[in-house]
């Protein structure tokens, strides 16, 4: 156990990992040695900020606890507080079960973990944060919580209504980022395309995004999570006409058939939805884009699924993921609808939709080769090094691979690539 040395562990999403850096920062800032997502903690005190989204989500949670529960009682941790969204959505059931931890803390009162261990709270480093992430890239939360009421989503139970961030507070973190060393911007929200109507009265997504691309310094600005129902037309103008935008867009389109989409109280139907993705290709030619889909929501027909199926086969999207509907208490749909798929057909046809995706991604990547592409470099791994078009997002989509004893690359650089050869997912590339 080292003294005044804290270990952050980030469970969930990308939302929670900026909340972890800005932790990070302050407890830096207030004198501690800070780790983030260690293989070995040696710390002597560890946070765990914890994803409560899915059921695999919240064992993986629990587990963690427990584990360095065990840890503590071993003595060979000090202190151990959680937050995050498991503990925003259970706080009394935790503090009861797991007695062991300090404090559990919510999703967003983690300011008062650094008051309870006799710290301060730097308001001036509000902006700031040590980035997990390679320098190159960081992801830039706009707001929390989510106003839509899908019957399938605890979000809204675990971080309430929707509150964007003021947009020049936005920008300024945005320029601070960039003297940083960023130059890649993941743009995040549990709901990108609300943003703005709380604070402005309008959707506002494409004037804050306006405004990112013409920041200097910003070289890649990439969209994740949007909602199909009530889409921005002007976010077309501002990704087809800024280079710095990249053209690629995360919208979560979870199912094709209107009576599931109905029952997922989704808002849209399948003929908006197939006009929606034809409008995307034609206002921003060369979009690529990404998807996730839910198979065996309750009262999914075979027919349902079928149609499902032929979506995907029809659209070919750039970049999907698929998963099983799974229960969660409070929805709409665990107090309205039987969970009526068993979880073979759930698993069956989840990995009948992702075969089909699988084909399609390979046919996909090797429409690219021969052609040049703008690639960044993220990091080395055995022989290559590894990086990333613009179509390409951190974590979830394919990567490129470059020969390292080609050429010395410099990570974080962007190069120019001719794409040589490509297999189910990554494609592969010698810099021109």
């Amino acid at each position: 156990m080292r003294r005044n040395t804290v270990d952050i562990i980030t469970l969930g999403c990308s939302k929670n990992l900026v909340d972890s850096e800005k932790l990070l920062r302050q407890l830096q800032e207030n004198g501690y040695k800070v780790t983030h997502d260690a293989e070995n903690p040696q710390g002597e005190i560890v946070i765990i900020n914890t994803c409560g989204f899915i059921g695999d989500a919240k064992e993986e949670s629990i587990n963690t606890i427990l584990e360095f529960c065990q840890a503590k009682e071993e003595g060979r941790l000090r202190k151990l507080y959680v937050m995050g969204c498991l503990s925003e959505r259970y706080l009394k059931e935790l503090r009861m079960e797991i007695p062991q931890v300090d404090k559990f803390y919510g999703k967003f009162d983690w300011e008062q973990l650094l008051v309870d261990l006799g710290k301060e709270f730097y308001a001036d480093f509000r902006q700031e944060r040590v980035l997990t992430t390679p320098s190159h890239y960081a992801y830039l939360k706009i707001s929390e919580g989510c106003d839509r009421q899908c019957a399938y989503c605890a979000i809204p139970i675990i971080t309430g209504h929707h509150v964007s961030r003021p947009m020049d507070d936005i920008i300024n973190e945005v320029e601070w980022l960039v003297s940083q060393g960023v130059k890649e911007f993941q743009v995040i929200a549990q709901e990108l395309t609300y943003y703005g109507v709380d604070l402005y009265k309008q959707q506002k997504i494409a004037e804050l995004i306006e405004r990112m691309a013409h920041v200097k310094g910003v070289e890649w600005i990439r969209l994740h999570y949007a909602y199909p129902t009530h889409f921005p037309e002007d976010l077309f103008r501002v990704m087809r006409e800024n280079d710095n935008v990249c053209k690629y867009l995360d919208i979560a389109l979870q199912h094709i058939s209107t009576p599931v989409l109905s029952r997922m109280r989704r808002h849209i139907t399948k003929e908006e939805t197939y006009r929606l993705i034809e409008r995307l290709r034609k206002e921003v030619p060369g979009i690529h884009l990404r998807t996730t889909l839910m198979v065996g929501f309750p009262g999914e027909t075979e027919d349902d699924f079928n149609e499902l199926k032929d979506f995907v086969r029809t659209v070919r999207f750039d970049r999907m993921g698929a998963f099983a509907y799974s229960e969660e208490e409070g929805t709409y749909a665990a107090e309205q609808y039987e969970d009526n798929v068993s979880p073979e057909i759930k698993q069956q046809r989840l990995d009948e939709l992702m075969d089909i995706q699988e084909g399609i991604s390979a046919e996909l990547g090797a429409e690219k080769i021969g052609k040049v592409l703008k690639v960044i470099i993220d990091r080395v791994e055995g022989d290559y090094y590894v990086g990333r078009t613009e179509y390409d997002s951190p974590e979830v989509d394919p990567e490129v691979l470059l020969p390292h004893k080609e050429k010395k690359l410099e990570i974080g650089n962007f190069y120019d690539a001719r794409i040589t050869s490509s297999d189910d997912y990554d494609l592969y590339a010698t810099v021109m």
